[in-house]
Order: structure tokens, then C-alpha cells, then sequence
């Protein structure tokens, strides 16, 4: 049947009217159909297919059953409902050629048909009656807009944490320290316990896990019995954070399984002395009887042969070992996998798991071994029993490629492979990484608990640059400028050797970010001794952090100078000076002209073996005095090897002479050694009558040579001039380094100032150090162990020391520092409180939490206190920032209340907005744009400053090399510079960061704010549209009550876990009660200013006004305001636009009226009055709503979801949302999808196919 020709039918206010019946569009040919009043149940005309009326539809039915077939709608017949499917803010119109329903935005002239591709135009004159006839377009309500986009943004919600205790296990005592789970996981039960530990009744009578840990040995060994559908043993994931205890739940774990017969299991780590910890853990859960092997200390061969005799137990090794290979080619892999044997069962641990990351490493670069041999290894062993540990795991979707035994892709799972997983939920953002993770504990396959960080203080202390180091890091940022400039130009002297000049840039670029990073560190030096020496009056002892130790520099210095030297080692100025020697571009050195010998050589040389053939091998023409006729000789090459194989005595007697031609016995005739032609000696003038020297040359020959030599010396002069130049300038170039003033070390200096070595525990990657002479002169180098201590111990003995307190202050390092523990412990002698500084924090929040790992930790006897120490430099302020963000949303407090700087939700500068700031900033500069925002430092109605800032701003991107260009600039010299930005540097903000550190401070500073303030613009606006991916969105109201009992939509064939579609009603009002008791209480402290109070909109909307309170927030000049129907607004106005829009109310009882009619209408209607185009689906400015969340699993569902949702007529409706809303009357917390109302039928008929919906 064809589609009949629609009409689009006059918009109207959606009214039931009996008789009229419904309509719907049909879920097969999506048809426009009419249901008759009554009838519920229909079939299709067109196509057959039966279908039942939408919930919502159902009321409007009357209950006068019908047996008529639902009818196409006629063209005639006006409709005063919209039909499901139609957008009522749009005219409906039907494509020329699939005559299909179009909804068409008012003003768009031009578009294709979504269905048939046909390009179409709107003739505007004859679509007028379409319009809607409201009000005229000026009565659009801009109160009405500015509410929709606030609710539109949702909540904001920071990571927040909750306590937690075991749910479902109730074995063991409780855990020594306050222990706290994100609020996202504990919406979430883990399933019900089935496993019972053979351990169980050990465990209860040593005390030796508590009931944390023994809940997640539970849950391991359950999901362990489960396998994948590829027929896989099923892998659990470890991801509680530093401290908790992750090493003594893995030696619980080998102990169960020891008990049920399997006796191997392989432990891999980062590193090879946490082989101690393996073993201290183990004794802790009584399994002394099992061996812990390190595996670097044992040979290729087979490890249960009879000569290595590693029959059982723990094999520990670290990510190294995994990939290492002998000499003969014998694979650590290998030999691992031949001992665990076929058909192996036991455990395999992958602790600090995220070592492995970058299996999918972004495009562009490869996968890392470690990556590649962790899957190898769980491939060979399909049936082990794998555990993940990490606690940063699961924070960044890509790193979690190798965990491949969660069977979250694959066969069986919404996605079929790792990069399909990956893709979903980059759209989904932020929010769909915690309901992954809420999804796994769902699942029981994942634990994450943290530590508390309450009783924890912290402080951010700004360390300026004092005047001295202001002074050195200036003009070592300007010395690099000029070294860039005198490198170009050396360049430009070499014979075009393309791939050392690319090499000696990457290398100029990689020492020029150590040299940057390694003066911030120096310049915190100062204040980091004088908090050291504060907190040890203070009776309490240091931990310093940082993340290089500088040690390559050091031994450096040492080799080239011997083991005593002046003074410590300055590790800017070493890398400077290995940097110069190494790569400074000298040209060809010049080669000594040759001896008598050589002439001879040389003279050989130029004629080669060959008379016919040249130097460069091309075939002259062959000489005339040749005995073999041209005709013969196909080469010349031939020619004379044929001879020599050919000749007879006879051919060589008689030769021709060349001046005189006659002929004569070779033996009377001259031989030239050079040419080889032959003359009588009596032809020569003068004639040679005494010995002839056995080298004997022709005139000709002699000639040639003379004056090649000549122009040869002369060349030899030139490039010897040239290279005496470039190594002079080279010298001087090193020699003004030797003078720069630049700062010492910050590891030795630092201990040298807190004591020297006997009283400083390192604990670090190096493996000696420099240690001040007794007399105070002069520093000596030294290894750090001594004849008692090995080198693979002096960590354990340096940390034994501190933890014995023989040593209060202790300097740790990200590399030597994996795994160790220094918190305050019960079961130490040095029981002091930690002040835990970092001179240097890392790029990443959460590295710098594994960080604050060390001195925070289960079982301490006081909680740490942290100091957080930044210069005033390039983004250091932001970094800790973020950091103390972190912390403090881990319970920490700050010290005095202190604000930390800023209050920053974890800023990311390596997002898509942060590139997109770049850009934005590079144009501007560029002047190929105008900059959105106001340069810092400048005046808006003086385009000077502006211009001023412009050309310093240029002129520091060309002295780093952002800018490629053709005119050199040093930093200094602020002439007209053209040039451009390469594509790959526009979007590159690691490298923007990297390189501002080597600009003189305040321009770094002044260019940094600029790019902060745009990336803060191009946020504000992306929330303002609400496209801002804010993670999980907090719905809050003061009213939230569940409706009805929650559907079950989906159940979980392997782990019986289901997804659930909870209904919410929220009332979000505030009455006139509630807000003048807030008014009343900002005035009575006095924290108000003279224009908090009652305001009403200056225009009227429907015939009346809206009123609102607004009252000076935190942020001076903004202020917040609250609404009758919505309550708090997450948008605060600044003073001039609350002005504009609104005036202030005198009279109180004018406002309580206007509050308390707009509080009881909103409950009936929303904004835009009762002729709302979107009837009751629309929920803007209503004080009652009913919200939808998909709640429990999701990722099996997710395509489904994603699908219904890709269809929505909202743009809004079409996003993916987590959010997280908790009842008022019960705290049932849930934490989901946001289904928006309209899409519920799709998701719920999009369901229907995997699985029956069960009531």
C-alpha cells in the first residue's frame, strides 16, 4: 500500500478529546495511524504488525471498546494531539519524494531528506499557516530560557566518598583504619557470597586479614569458578588504593589455593625488592612453609629441573623479567609458562597491573612489550586464576586493554572487540567510567576501597622564586634562546645531514624540559629545609618527595672530574655541558695533507688500476697506444683481466714508446706507475740516465698531482678554518656555561642541609652519592651501600633505619619508592607524625596520591601531614591545586582552613577543551584570530597593550620553537616576526606546557593566564549549552520519592545481576518560609551585601512577573539565586545582569505573594504557561517532575540504550548521562542512566528483544 500524501496538521494545545481518539506512529512502518476512543490493542493497516497504546496514551483511550482497524490519518482531519514522533517546536512538513513526516526548524530553507537523501528547499510563503499562531516572537520568555539551561547542566558533582564496611561478609575483625569507597560504587551490592575459605577458621583465630580483605579473597576465589564465554577462566580486579593492603589479600589468596592442592602461583611486580614484602606477607597469613623464588636470580634453564629444583611455591618477578630473553634466546615467558604447565590452575598475579598499560596505545605510536606479553601470558594459560592489582587501573579506559579475563568485551558482551568498548564510552565520557566500575563490583568482579584521608592535614605553601633564583632562572631562560639561535646557525654550516639535525632538536627539546623542571625543583629547596627543620622541632619526623634524582648527571660529573670534587654536583649545568659537547654541530674536520708515500697512493688513486676507466668509474675513451684493437674490447675491466688470463710471453716483449712511437722490448722502455704508459728514457727531457727509482712518474702525471695537492691544501686550510671557528665558539659557548650561576642537585643538597647521609634515609634508585668532607671542603663520591648492606638491599636497610627513628628525615623517589611503607606504623619503633613535602608533584593527580601512599597507610598511630609545596611559575599553582582537590575530597583537611588555591574540579589541560584553548590562543597570537578574552596585564580601550603583548607573546614562541620561522628572534628583540605554527603543535598542549617552563618567568606566567582564561571561556560556555561532559550529574531536590516498584529489564545470564528502571518524583520548590529564612540568616552574619533580597523580573510573561531571591555568593561580584519552582540555580549572575533582568522588591508582602502563586502554580504547569507546545513532557521551570534512571548493569545493555536514545527529536535527550539522585524519605542511594521521558518507550521496546520485561 502507499503512504497517502499527510498534511501536516495546525499545532494545538494537547487536549484529550473524546471521540477524537489518539494518534501514534506505527513501531513498523512509523505511519501516522489514529487509534479509535476505547481500543488498546490494534494491528497496523499498512503493514500488520500488532502493537499495543504507549502507557501514557492509555488514559487518553476511552474505555468504549472498538473492533475497527486503527485508520491512516486523513488528510482532512484536523488532530489536536500531536502525534507521537512529532517535535511541536518545529513545522511538520512531508518530503517531495518519500513523502515522509519531516519535523523542519522554522527558518531553515534548505536541507536533504534524513531518509531519501533528496536535497529540498522551503517555498516560506506557502508553509506561513504552519506557524504557530502564539504570542508574537518578542514575548519569548527569556526567564524560561535561562531556567532550562540550568536545569539542563544538572548538579556539578565533586568525587565524593562514603564509608564503607563489607556489605555481605561478616568473617574477621575490622580493618585498623577508616576505609572509604567512592559514592558512585556503594549505590552498588556486590552479589551474594557464595564461596566458603578453607581458611576461614585460621584466618579467624590469627586475626591476620581483617574483614575488608577476607571479602575480597571471598569474591576472587568466587569469580574464579565462573568462566568466559570463550571458554576463559574469569579474572578478578584488585583496585583499592595505596595502603589498604593489597599485599597481604594476595598472600590470603596463595594460601587458599595452597590449601586446595595448587601449588604454584606466579607473583609479577615492578619491582624486584618487593620480593621481601611477598615474603613478609606471607609469614604475616601463616604460609611460612611456602617459598617465594625471585626469579632474576635464577638461571634459563627448566625451573623444576633437577639442577635449578624450583618444584613449587611463588615465583615472583617484575614487568622486566616478563619481556627479558637470555643470549641464546630463551624467553623468561617461555620457561614461566613450561613450569606452570598445561592444564595449569593456579594464580597469577599481576600486581601494580598498570605497569602494563599501553597495549592500545594512542594512534601513532605501538603497543609496549609489557602490554603485548601480559595478554601472551594469560592466552598460553587460559585455565589460570588471574588477579589484577592496581590502584589506578580503572581510571583511564584505555589502560585497561590487557585485562582481557573481565569479559567486558568479546563474545557474549555488548561489544565485540576492545576498541568497540573503548569507543562507547569515550561518548559516554566521565560518568560511563564509574558505572564500568560500578558494573564490575555489580558482577563481582571488582573491589575498590581507599584509605580515608581523615585526621590527614594538608597545606599548599607557595614557594616564590627569592630574587637570586629569579635572577639565574632568567638568565638561563635566556641563555637557552641564544644557544637555540647559535645551533641554527652552526646548523646551517653542515653539508645537509637532514637526520643529525632532527636528532640534535629532539635532543635540544628533551634536555631543555629536564634542565626547566629540574630549576623549579631547586628553587622549592629553601623552603623545603626550612619546613624540615620546623617539623623536626616540632618532635615530629620528614618524608620528602620527589620524582628524579639526578643520578645520571652525578656519575657524569664523576667520571669526568674523579670522586672529589669542589663542591656538589649542579645537575642543570652537567646536562647543559653533556648536552653542548655531545651535539654541538661541527663541521668535517680537515685531513692532514699526504707524505711521499702518500703522493704515490694518491697518485694511484687518481688513475685507479684501469687506464680506461676514471676515478668515478665512468669508461673514458680507451687510449690509441692500447695493443688491443677498440673493436674487442666490450669493457674495458674485461679487457684486462682477459689478457692477463690469455696472454702470452711473446705479446708482452715489445711495447710502443709514447713520444718517439717506435717500438722496442718493454724492458728497455720507462714504465709510468701512475698511468702506465711507456717512453724510452733517452726521450725525455733532460734525458735520465742514472737508476731509475722503482716509482718512477711521467711529467703529465707529476703535473696533475702538483696542482691538485695545491688546491687541496687550500681547500684543507678552509675547512680547517672553519672547524678552528665552530669548536672555538663551541668552547666559549662552554665555557659560559662553567660560569653560569646555576643551582646544586636538590637530593644532596637537601641532605646535606638536613645532615648529611647519617642522619637522611634515601630511598631511591641511585647507587651512590656525593657526601660532604669531614672538614666541611670538598664533597666526595661515594656508593650508598656499605660492606654490611648489598646494593639490592640498601633501600630496605635505608627504610629500616627510619622506621627504627636512627634516621627522622627520609627522601624517597618515584622509582625507589614503589610499594614501600612509611607510614607511622603500630609495629614500629619510630612512631612520630609524618610531614610528608613534595618538592616535586607529578603531571597526574592520581600519581601523586600513589605518591601520599607511602606515609599513609593501614595501622598507623597517626595520620600524616602533608605539604604541598609550588612555585610561582608557569601552571605549578594549578598542579597543586588539583592535587589538594583530590585530597581534600578524600577527607583531608586543610590546615586553618586555608582555601588551597582555586577550587578547581580536576582540570584537565590534555582535554579536547584544552586543546581547542590552544588553538584558539595560537591564532590569536598569530593574529590570524582576534583572542577571545583580554590578554592579562592589558588595558581593553588601549589596543597598544594588546599589540605590545602580542609581539612579546610571538617573540617567546619563536625563542622556544613553537613558532617555525624564518626570522630568528632570542626572546629579546621584539622586531615584526612572520611565521607559522605547524598543525601537530596547534592541538599539542603537553608540549605548550613543557616548553613555556624555558620562558622567562613573567611572560610564562602572563602567556599561561591567557590560556587558563580561555580554556575557563570555552568551559563556561560548553556548560552554558550544556554540552560539558561534568561525569556524574547530582539530582537534587527537597522532595525525591520512589514511585512505584522498580522493573526489572535485564538479568545477567552469568552472575544473575540485573538492570532496573526506577521512577522518580522530585519536588524541587522552595517556600516563601524557606527562602526568607535564608535571607534572614545571611543578614544575621553579617555575610550579606546591599543587594541581597527579593527581586521580580521587570517584564511580565502570561500576565504576571517572576520573582526570585538572589544573595552574593563566595565569589564576590557573582551572586546566586533561588526560584520558587527549582529552588538554587547552579549559574551565578553577575551584579549588571541581575540588574537587567530584574529590580529589587521593598515591600515583603509583595514578594510573599508573587513567591507563593508562582510556588503553587509551577505544581501544575511549567514555564511557558498551559499552551505548552511539549504538553506534559516538558519539565522547565515545574516544580514536580518525574525522572526515569536506568539503575544496576548497564553495559550489557548499553547499545540497546544508546540506539533508543540516538533517535530522540531533543538534542539534549540524545546524550548518555550518569546521574546520581538519593531518596529524602529512605537515603536509597542510585546511581544510573538518566532515561529521558519521551525515550522511555523507545528504551523499554528497544529491551523488549533481550529479555521479557518482568513487573
Amino acid at each position: 500500500m502507499t503512504q497517502p500524501s499527510v498534511t501536516p496538521p495546525p499545532l494545538a494545545p494537547p487536549s484529550s478529546h473524546v471521540g477524537q481518539g489518539v494518534q501514534v506512529r506505527c513501531a513498523g512502518c512509523r505511519m501516522i495511524l489514529t487509534v479509535a476512543p476505547g481500543l488498546t490493542e490494534f494491528a497496523c493497516p499498512t503493514c500488520r504488525m500488532p502493537q499495543m497504546l504507549p502507557p501514557e496514551l492509555m488514559s487518553r483511550a476511552h474505555q468504549k471498546p472498538s473492533l475497527h482497524p486503527p485508520l491512516p490519518l486523513p488528510a482532512s482531519q484536523p488532530s489536536h494531539v500531536p502525534a507521537h514522533g512529532i517535535d511541536p517546536s518545529k513545522i511538520q512538513l512531508p518530503c517531495a519524494s518519500c513523502k515522509a513526516i519531516l519535523n523542519v526548524p522554522p527558518g531553515l530553507a534548505r536541507f536533504a531528506c534524513p531518509q531519501c537523501g533528496v536535497d529540498l528547499a522551503v517555498d516560506i510563503s506557502k508553509v506561513k499557516q504552519f506557524f504557530p499562531s502564539g504570542p508574537p516572537p518578542e514575548e519569548v520568555n527569556e526567564l524560561a530560557i535561562e531556567v532550562e539551561r540550568d536545569e539542563d547542566e544538572g548538579g556539578l558533582v565533586g568525587e565524593t566518598f562514603m564509608d564503607y564496611r563489607p556489605p555481605k561478609v561478616s568473617i574477621g575483625p575490622s580493618h585498623p583504619d577508616p576505609v572509604v569507597e567512592t559514592s558512585s560504587l556503594s549505590a552498588v551490592q556486590p552479589p551474594e557470597p557464595t564461596y566458603d575459605p578453607k581458611i576461614k577458621d585460621d584466618l579467624e583465630s590469627s586475626m591476620a586479614l581483617s574483614c575488608l580483605q577476607i571479602e575480597t579473597l571471598v569474591y576472587a576465589c568466587q569469580r574464579h569458578l565462573q568462566h568466559l564465554p570463550n571458554s576463559a577462566r574469569a579474572g578478578f580486579f584488585i583496585g583499592d588504593g595505596a595502603g589498604v593492603g593489597k599485599g597481604r589479600t594476595i598472600a590470603g589468596l596463595i594460601w587458599e589455593n595452597w590449601h586446595h592442592g595448587r601449588r604454584k602461583a606466579l607473583w609479577i611486580s615492578v619491582g624486584s625488592d618487593l620480593k621481601f614484602d611477598a615474603r613478609r606477607d606471607l609469614d604475616d597469613v601463616g604460609a611460612t612453609c611456602i617459598e617465594v623464588h625471585a626469579l632474576n636470580k635464577l638461571p634459563y634453564s627448566k625451573l623444576d629441573s633437577k639442577s635449578v629444583g624450583v618444584r613449587e611455591g611463588v615465583v615472583f618477578l617484575t614487568y622486566n623479567s616478563l619481556i627479558a630473553s637470555s643470549e641464546k634466546g630463551r624467553s623468561r615467558l617461555q620457561q614461566l609458562v613450561q613450569w606452570c604447565g598445561p592444564g595449569f590452575d593456579g594464580l597469577v598475579i599481576f600486581d601494580e597491573c598498570h605497569k602494563a598499560k599501553n597495549l592500545i596505545p594512542e594512534s601513532g605510536s605501538q603497543p609496549t612489550r609489557t602490554g603485548e606479553a601480559v595478554v601472551d601470558i594469560q592466552d598460553r594459560l587460559p585455565e589460570a586464576r588471574i588477579v589484577y592489582c592496581s590502584a589506578t587501573g580503572a581510571s583511564e579506559p584505555r589502560n585497561m586493554g590487557y585485562m582481557v579475563r573481565l569479559g567486558l568485551w568479546g563474545p557474549g558482551t555488548s561489544f565485540i572487540g576492545f576498541r568497540e568498548f573503548l569507543g562507547a564510552l569515550d561518548r559516554g565520557g566521565v560518568g560511563a567510567l564509574e558505572l564500568v566500575a560500578m558494573d564490575m563490583k555489580a558482577r563481582g568482579m571488582y573491589l575498590c576501597r581507599t584509605l580515608s584521608y581523615k585526621g590527614v592535614e594538608f597545606e599548599v605553601i607557595e614557594a616564590p622564586l627569592e630574587d637570586e633564583m629569579m635572577d639565574m632562572y632568567k638568565k638561563a631562560a635566556e641563555f637557552w634562546a641564544e644557544l637555540r639561535v647559535e645551533l641554527m646557525s652552526a646548523c646551517a654550516f653542515l653539508n645537509n645531514e637532514k637526520p643529525s639535525s632532527s636528532q640534535l632538536w629532539r635532543l635540544y627539546w628533551a634536555s631543555h624540559q629536564r634542565f626547566f623542571r629540574h630549576m623549579c625543583m631547586s628553587a622549592k629547596v629553601p623552603a623545603a629545609v626550612r619546613l624540615a627543620k620546623q617539623a623536626l622541632l616540632e618532635d615530629k619526623c620528614v618524608v620528602v618527595g620527589l620524582q628524579s634524582t639526578g643520578e645520571a648527571r652525578m656519575e657524569e660529573a664523576v667520571t669526568k672530574y674523579g670522586s672529589e670534587l669542589d663542591d656538589f654536583v649542579s645537575g642543570p649545568r652537567e646536562l647543559l655541558l653533556k648536552f653542548v659537547e655531545e651535539n654541538y654541530p661541527l663541521p668535517q674536520k680537515a685531513e692532514l695533507l699526504p707524505g711521499e708515500d702518500g703522493v704515490k697512493e694518491l697518485q694511484r688513486k687518481r688513475h685507479s688500476a684501469t687506464p680506461g676507466v676514471s676515478v668515478k668509474g665512468r669508461v673514458r675513451k680507451v687510449a690509441k697506444w692500447s695493443w688491443r684493437p677498440p673493436s674487442d674490447a666490450e669493457s674495458d675491466e674485461e679487457s684486462e683481466t682477459d689478457s692477463a688470463v690469455e696472454s702470452t710471453d711473446s705479446d708482452d716483449e715489445f711495447q710502443i714508446c709514447e713520444i718517439c712511437n717506435m717500438e722496442k722490448e718493454s724492458k728497455a722502455l720507462l714504465k709510468c706507475s701512475c698511468c702506465g704508459k711507456f717512453v724510452h728514457s733517452a726521450c725525455l727531457v733532460p734525458p735520465i740516465n742514472d737508476l731509475v727509482p722503482e716509482e718512477w712518474s711521467c711529467h703529465m702525471c707529476k703535473e696533475k698531482t702538483d696542482e691538485y695537492l695545491q688546491k687541496r691544501q687550500a681547500y684543507i686550510n678552509e675547512l680547517q678554518k672553519r672547524y678552528d671557528a665552530a669548536l672555538e665558539r663551541k668552547t666559549k659557548i662552554l665555557e659560559i656555561i662553567r660560569t653560569l650561576d646555576l643551582p646544586n642537585n636538590p637530593l644532596d643538597d637537601i641532605t646535606d642541609q638536613l645532615g648529611g647521609p647519617d642522619k637522611v634515609a634515601e630511598i631511591t634508585g641511585r647507587r651512590g652519592m656525593l657526601v660532604r668532607a669531614p672538614s666541611g671542603k670538598g664533597v666526595t663520591y661515594q656508593a650508598r651501600n656499605t660492606k654490611d648492606v648489598t646494593m639490592e638491599m640498601v633501600n630496605m636497610h635505608e627504610k629500616q633505619l627510619f622506621m627504627d627513628g636512627k634516621k627522622l628525615v627520609a627522601i624517597i623517589s618515584e622509582a625507589g619508592s614503589a610499594g614501600v611503607s612509611l607510614q607511622a606504623d603500630r609495629r614500629a619503633i619510630n612512631q612520630k607524625r609524618r610531614v610528608h613535602l613534595t618538592l616535586e608533584l607529578p603531571w597526574s593527580a592520581d600519581r601523586a596520591i600513589q605518591q601520599f601512599g607511602r606515609t599513609h597507610r593501614s595501622n598507623q598511630a597517626s595520620a600524616p601531614e602533608y605539604r604541598l609545596l609550588f612555585t610561582n611559575l608557569g601552571g605549578e599553582r594549578r598542579f597543586a591545586s588539583i592535587v589538594a582537590k583530590r585530597l581534600q575530597s578524600l577527607g583531608a583537611l586543610t590546615q586553618g582552613d586555608r582555601r588551597a588555591g582555586p577550587s578547581l574540579s580536576a582540570y584537565n589541560y590534555d582535554s579536547a577543551y584544552g586543546k581547542r584553548a590552544l588553538m584558539i590562543m595560537y591564532k590569536g597570537i598569530m593574529e590570524q584570530d582576534s583572542l577571545p578574552v583580554l590578554p592579562p596585564g592589558c588595558i581593553s580601550d588601549r589596543p597598544d597593550t594588546i599589540q605590545d603583548f602580542i609581539l612579546k607573546a610571538k617573540a617567546a614562541l619563536v625563542s622556544v620553537g613553537i613558532v617555525r620561522d624564518t626570522t630568528l628572534g632570542n626572546g629579546k628583540d621584539f622586531v615584526k616576526l612572520s611565521g607559522r605554527i605547524i598543525d601537530s603543535d596547534m592541538h599539542d598542549v603537553g608540549r605548550f606546557l613543557n616548553r613555556l617552563l624555558g620562558l622567562p618567568p613573567e611572560i610564562q606566567n602572563r602567556l599561561f593566564e591567557l590560556f587558563v582564561s580561555i580554556l575557563d571561556l570555552l568551559i563556561q560556555n560548553a556548560r552554558i549549552e550544556g554540552n560539558l561532559d561534568t561525569g556524574i550529574l547530582d539530582l537534587r531536590a527537597n522532595v525525591i520519592e520512589l514511585q512505584g516498584t522498580p522493573k526489572t529489564v535485564h538479568v545477567d545470564n552469568l552472575t544473575g545481576a540485573s538492570t532496573v528502571l526506577f521512577t522518580f518524583i522530585l519536588d524541587r520548590g522552595v517556600t516563601w518560609e524557606t527562602a526568607s529564612t535564608m535571607l534572614n540568616e545571611k543578614q544575621k552574619d553579617r555575610l550579606g551585601s546591599a543587594n541581597d533580597g527579593f527581586y521580580e523580573s521587570k517584564r511580565e510573561w502570561l500576565g504576571r512577573r517572576h520573582f526570585i531571591l538572589a544573595f552574593e555568593s563566595s565569589a564576590s561580584g557573582l551572586y546566586k539565586t533561588v526560584r520558587p519552582p527549582v529552588g538554587e540555580s547552579h549559574r551565578e549572575m553577575n551584579l549588571a545582569e541581575l540588574k537587567s533582568k530584574y529590580r529589587k522588591v521593598s515591600s515583603l508582602e509583595k514578594a510573599q505573594t508573587g513567591w507563593e502563586e508562582e510556588y503553587e502554580l509551577s505544581s501544575k504547569q511549567c514555564m511557558h504557561g498551559p499552551n505548552c507546545k511539549l504538553g506534559k513532557f516538558c519539565t522547565v521551570g515545574r516544580r514536580l517532575q518525574e525522572v526515569n534512571v536506568l539503575g544496576g548493569l548497564i553495559l550489557p545493555v548499553w547499545g540497546t540504550i544508546e540506539k533508543a536514545l540516538s533517535n530522540q527529536a531533543h538534542l539534549s535527550h540524545r546524550r548518555l548521562r550518569v546521574v546520581r539522585i538519593e531518596t529524602t524519605t529512605d537515603n536509597q542511594r542510585i546511581v544510573g542512566l538518566l532515561v529521558p521521558n519521551a525515550a522511555v518507550e523507545a528504551v523499554l521496546q528497544g529491551l523488549a528483544w533481550v529479555q521479557e520485561i518482568d513487573d
